[in-house]
């Protein structure tokens, strides 16, 4: 699907289109970077390289396969959905500042 594929549909078709893929994103956002800092934590600790590695690896291609799929329907979705996954970047970093280690 590309943008021109939206001519002809309905307003609110499209506004519950692009607030859907804005809220996968959050959720794709949040568990990405909730994951890195758990991953973070791990790398830090010291312990379990292999799992730090596997779980580093997973999120990158999880993320990067998702929002792949997502360009294949066209500009308008992709961009909602990495707003979404923007805000879910400041919403996890915002809660875990405070923690420490």
């Amino acid at each position: 699907m590309s943008a021109w594929s939206f001519h002809g549909w309905s307003s609110w078709f499209i506004a519950l289109s692009l607030a859907f893929h804005c809220a996968m994103g959050l959720v794709l956002g949040g568990l990405h970077f909730g994951g890195l800092w758990w991953n973070t934590r791990l790398f830090a600790d010291g312990g379990r390289l292999t799992l730090a590695m596997a779980a580093m690896l997973g999120r990158i291609v999880v993320l990067g396969g998702v929002l792949t799929l997502v360009s294949f329907e066209g500009a308008p979705p992709l961009l909602a959905t990495a707003t979404g996954v923007l805000l879910a970047r400041a919403v996890v970093t915002r809660r875990t500042r405070r923690r420490t280690w």
